[in-house]
């Protein structure tokens, strides 16, 4: 494989970037600093306490979950660890005025419900993916985002990724000519969970906030750190989890937003235990002039096209890869080229806090209105898997027309004192 420098690719592309310095020099020295509160502290949402706390104009100065060994976890990984209160109450983080910002890992049930909260209380939101658990609440978010005027920051993080967005910039300039076609991939081996018997929460928990919006069931081992995923009443399945990382890159470069009809089919081929969520998934999503193809495979610890979890956009002239180790190009006759690195998190978080002190929501790389898209077709493609069948949207009503089945689907029921809060 042949390696391009940017400057060459930037060249021969004819497209026009920021600069390195430009973009270091976005990163003014701070005349203030954010203080940062992290609530939900599971490998994700720690990573989010280490980057917030590195930047010299962020200041971590609470951690919020409900479980205890959690908040010791994340407090033996912080510098100065002995200045970050903790709490078990995400209402108790809101209720700090002192605070500026928050960034939510938890649960993706709990995503929209503290999102709207926060911004209630006016904090400015970082939500990892999915920004929604169903579309009913995207769309509550999506308006909670617009009358608030907070900044509300996506964790799908390619999308401040330069080599992406150097691929986008190339396919927006006719490179590739015209692309029909691009198909999102996620394969990896994520092992069986086997089958828990219930029994009592771990000591110190408070397991009915941990439910929050959910129906009352019985703890067990599998419902509870990250083996949430795989339950629909929690968890969006690895389509929402991991695959929103590449539908949200392949809409990103085909340039489109909601679908006109999704169609999809999947299953468990792999796993015999405790998920509700499959293993073996295809969705398929039209739009006017393409079509965006989602693959899952859970089963499989082997690259494909040529390398990890990614996008492959399909054009006249050949084709581009997005994956986690980078962006190429590959031209019909000629050698494929790597044109610049994945994603990077660190990249997104200083976007984020820049907009905050700012005041620029415009300026997100991943602002709620493109989060709440790409999460709407995730979970659309799980409700046309869940469905068996086609499912026509309605992008004006958030419906799937007449069909009742598949309509109920699009939002959930809230249990007693864990309402979703009007906007």
């Amino acid at each position: 494989m042949k390696t391009v420098t940017r400057r060459e690719f930037v060249r021969d592309s004819g497209i026009v970037l920021m600069t390195a310095g430009a973009f270091q020099g976005a990163w003014a020295q701070p005349s203030e600093r954010v203080r940062h509160a992290v609530i939900g502290l599971g490998g994700q949402g720690r990573r989010h306490a280490k980057v917030f706390g590195s930047f010299p104009d962020c200041e971590l100065v609470a951690i919020c979950d409900v479980d205890p060994k959690r908040r010791a976890k994340a407090l033996e990984e912080i510098p100065k660890a002995d200045t970050v209160k903790q709490y078990e109450d995400y209402r108790k983080v809101l209720n700090d005025t002192s605070i500026d910002t928050v960034s939510i890992a938890t649960p993706d049930h709990w995503h929209t419900p503290i999102a709207i909260a926060a911004m209630k209380a006016g904090k400015h939101v970082y939500v990892e993916k999915p920004c929604c658990h169903n579309v009913h609440e995207g769309r509550v978010l999506l308006e909670a985002a617009k009358k608030y005027g907070k900044c509300v920051q996506h964790g799908t993080q390619g999308r401040s990724g330069e080599g992406i967005q150097i691929a986008v910039d190339y396919l927006r300039a006719g490179n590739l000519g015209s692309v029909r076609m691009a198909k999102a991939i996620n394969h990896q081996l994520r092992q069986a969970i086997g089958r828990a018997e219930e029994s009592e929460p771990p000591e110190g928990v408070n397991y009915d906030m941990w439910l929050g919006p959910a129906p009352i069931h019985r703890f067990t081992l599998n419902r509870w750190h990250y083996n949430w995923h795989w339950f629909w009443d929690y968890g969006c399945g690895d389509l929402g989890n991991d695959g929103i990382h590449q539908v949200d890159e392949a809409r990103w470069g085909l340039g489109v937003g909601m679908p006109k009809a999704v169609s999809a089919s999947g299953g468990q081929l792999f796993y015999d235990d405790d998920h509700e969520t499959p293993d073996t998934q295809v969705v398929t999503f039209e739009f006017e002039k393409c079509y965006l193809l989602y693959e899952m495979r859970l089963w499989t610890d082997y690259p494909m096209e040529g390398h990890d979890n990614g996008v492959v956009f399909y054009g006249d002239k050949g084709t581009v890869h997005l994956g986690r180790k980078g962006s190429e190009v590959e031209l019909i006759g000629e050698e494929r080229k790597l044109i610049g690195s994945g994603a990077d998190i660190q990249a997104h978080i200083r976007n984020f806090l820049d907009c905050v002190k700012a005041n620029t929501p415009e300026k997100l790389k991943a602002p709620a209105s493109e989060a709440v898209i790409s999460a709407t077709l995730c979970h659309l493609g799980n409700i046309a898997t869940r469905v068996s069948r086609k499912l026509h949207f309605d992008a004006e009503t958030w419906t799937c027309g007449d069909d009742q089945e598949a309509n109920a689907l699009l939002k959930r029921a809230y249990r007693t004192g864990y309402e979703l809060l009007e906007v």
